[in-house]
């Protein structure tokens, strides 16, 4: 199964695509989509829409988690991001996908069992758990890896809770 992780934004945009097998996961690619600053607000969402749907085209993934939103102080810039995440979405279900969402904390449990976890500890699972020779850079693509690897383990945890009840 391939998961696609998504770190919403409308500046930077972090993507990752990810295999999901028995023996464990690998990834198959990862990065950032980025819109100019300068670019009026409408047309960055429309070239993060189009670069969303190239991106489902060239990988064709099975599923894709999206990390929630979480409002610390600025909700000022919460709000374009929310907008973006809305397009993302968009781009996901025109593409009839599945979509599971995680909150920060929920990302941070899955990967190191700490939901107070810093960016470094998450990080640093990411690397461990896809035996990476480093942490993909930048940021924002760690942090859509970090989303499809709590996706991978959190359906692992649904399927056996599944199994549980047919028994």
């Amino acid at each position: 199964m391939r998961i696609m992780g998504i770190d919403p934004g409308y500046g930077i945009i972090g993507f990752s695509f990810i295999d999901k097998e028995t023996k464990g996961n690998s990834v198959v690619d990862y990065g950032v989509i980025t819109t100019p600053k300068e670019m009026e607000f409408n047309m960055r969402l429309k070239a993060i829409y189009e670069s969303m749907q190239k991106l489902i085209d060239k990988y064709s993934p099975n599923e894709v988690a999206i990390e929630k939103l979480y409002f610390n102080k600025n909700i000022t810039t919460g709000i374009p991001v929310a907008e973006a995440r809305g397009v993302i979405l968009l781009s996901v279900i025109n593409k009839d996908l599945p979509v599971y969402e995680y909150t920060p904390q929920q990302i941070k449990i899955a990967l190191t069992g700490i939901g107070k976890a810093d960016k470094s500890q998450v990080q640093f699972m990411v690397k461990t758990l896809l035996n990476l020779t480093k942490i993909p850079r930048p940021d924002d693509a760690a942090d859509a890896v970090a989303v499809a690897l709590c996706h991978s383990q959190t359906s692992k945890l649904m399927i056996s809770q599944m199994e549980r009840k047919i028994l």
